[in-house]
């Protein structure tokens, strides 16, 4: 039962004790968290709270940091990467902080140049009034490969135009943070210069060769985005992307559902990829607006044609099911539900450790992996 506690902004100063409390480096036992003005002071023994301190005790649970998703369409029926506006971002920022999310990017697919600057004037307006966990935008396309489009339009999927770009990264004012492209059918220029404005590029929906994305790693592209859908699979002669990836270890993504990859592949990627391997959700809403018309089926989404879409995952789920149903730990799950996205964004905003000097963000979890409350900068949601 997801049960709230009182962390009023006008007492500043908090103590949260727990059976268990892992940082994003190692799992600490009967410790307490000291929270100061909505940050993590410290951790300390429980003999050891100075005066002062409103003090809550989690006798039998777990605290770890909140979890980051890095690819998230829409949540309750609102499709932000469909019809992008602030009540849709505001939607799923209340649904993910009770799901344990406190960092998210609102993720926009292939679409017209109409919806992604609508999505990027959305994104500013929701910044004013954000409770924190929106981290920016994530643009899924256009400029992808028509050959694994996926669930993509084909007929919006286009080469990416320097002038164009640079005119979108000038009205989004910083609020475009990821770029998932087919690096192969884009002008090195084009890298360049995203990477100069510290975009971070996703290699997605591509049909690279090992040759060619071997080479686009090397090149500074980051990362990858959910491993093994939408790109070629392995073939002994033609190894292709996905190999390349395992070479190469750049960030990766990977949808943990059971749906878009099997757990026994998860298994194998975890191993060949390490703290590399992170998870994201891809989850979308069932919606009949816009060019997305996800239905729902069971355990997935798909499209009217029956091809496979987003997901019905939260992060949550997704740490539970590696626990479940992968040889991954705990302890590791949630790095890759928290640590490994943070380190990925490069801890731009301090999240994914339970360290001094970080926010607050904070989920609190039972022993059968029941979720109980999440902590936004040291506010309950």
């Amino acid at each position: 039962m997801f049960q709230k506690f009182n962390m009023n902004k006008t007492k500043n100063l908090k103590a949260l004790s727990a059976a268990r409390i892992f940082t994003g480096e190692e799992t600490l036992h009967n410790k307490t968290i000291l929270i100061d003005q909505d940050k993590i002071k410290g951790i300390v023994d429980s003999q050891e709270i100075p005066s002062g301190y409103e003090i809550t005790n989690f006798t039998n649970s777990f605290i770890a940091p909140g979890l980051i998703d890095l690819q998230i369409y829409g949540s309750g029926g609102k499709l932000f990467g469909g019809k992008p506006a602030v009540d849709a971002l505001q939607q799923m920022e209340s649904d993910l902080l009770k799901q344990g999310c406190t960092g998210f990017m609102a993720t926009v697919a292939t679409n017209s140049i109409e919806i992604v600057l609508q999505a990027i004037e959305s994104a500013k307006l929701f910044r004013k009034q954000t409770k924190g966990a929106f981290l920016g935008l994530h643009l899924e396309g256009p400029f992808l490969n028509p050959e694994k489009s996926g669930a993509h339009p084909k007929d919006l999927i286009r080469k990416a135009n320097l002038k164009e770009l640079k005119e979108w990264i000038n009205i989004a004012q910083g609020e475009i943070k990821i770029i998932t492209i087919a690096p192969e059918l884009q002008d090195m220029e084009v890298i360049e210069y995203l990477l100069s404005e510290n975009i971070i590029l996703s290699a997605g929906h591509s049909n690279a060769s090992f040759t060619e994305a071997e080479a686009f790693f090397k090149s500074g592209i980051q990362a990858s985005t959910h491993l093994f859908n939408a790109m070629p699979q392995i073939h002994h002669r033609e190894p292709g992307l996905a190999t390349a990836i395992f070479k190469s270890k750049p960030f990766t993504s990977i949808i943990a559902d059971g749906v878009h990859v099997s757990y026994p592949m998860i298994d194998m990627a975890k191993e060949l990829l390490g703290e590399k391997l992170f998870l994201i959700t891809d989850a979308v809403t069932e919606t009949t607006e816009g060019i997305y018309p996800h239905i729902f089926k069971k355990d997935r989404y798909v499209m009217p044609d029956g091809t496979l879409s987003g997901s019905c995952l939260s992060m949550f789920q997704a740490v539970k099911n590696c626990v479940n149903h992968t040889n991954i730990e705990l302890d590791e799950a949630l790095r890759m539900a928290s640590t490994y996205p943070a380190n990925l964004i490069q801890n731009q905003t301090k999240s994914g450790y339970i360290k001094a000097g970080y926010p607050a963000n904070l989920l609190v979890f039972n022993e059968q992996l029941n979720l109980e409350n999440t902590c936004m900068a040291g506010v309950l949601d």
